[in-house]
């Protein structure tokens, strides 16, 4: 079995990775910046300049890397991050839909261009109910939200 401290998503930035990496360092509990490391002489930035930042969001670890204009994020990849109440999926929705771009089903992408789910850990119970009409009502609900609200997501499935 793999060690979770064996994988660490390394997100691709053009030149923002330090930016990048306090925002969602600020958003997230338990969360840090653990290393900064910098192009030198050979490397392919500026010398000096930020090339990779290592950081954890909840206590898990990232890298962002500035290398450049050359890939871009696509929804291919998403970050979820599991809410425990509309507060916190309101939180999450505002702080990092904002200068990004809001899509449909708990969906965004940030500033920088990378796409999360913010879901609420109610979501699928409803929408995989034991009750098969109540979840396809939900599901129906849900499909038609941008940001999802858990009581009219729960309404649906009671049928009210």
């Amino acid at each position: 079995m793999i060690s979770a401290s064996k994988i660490r998503p390394c997100l691709w930035l053009d030149r923002e990775a330090e930016e990048a990496a306090n925002f969602y360092v600020s958003l997230f509990p338990d969360s840090r910046v653990t290393n900064i490391s910098r192009y030198g002489e050979a490397g392919l930035g500026a010398p000096g300049s930020v090339m990779v930042v290592a950081f954890e969001l909840s206590g898990l670890a990232f890298m962002a890397l500035n290398g450049g204009p050359i890939f871009k994020f696509t929804e291919a990849i998403s970050l979820a991050i599991d809410c425990a109440d509309q507060a916190e999926v309101d939180f999450y929705w505002e702080r990092l839909g904002a200068g990004g771009q809001y899509s449909r089903c708990g969906w965004l992408k940030d500033r920088y261009g990378l796409s999360w789910q913010i879901t609420p850990r109610r979501l699928p119970e409803l929408v995989g109910g034991a009750d098969r009409a109540g979840a396809d009502r939900a599901m129906r609900a849900m499909l038609q939200m941008a940001k999802i609200d858990i009581a009219a997501i729960e309404a649906a499935y009671a049928g009210s």
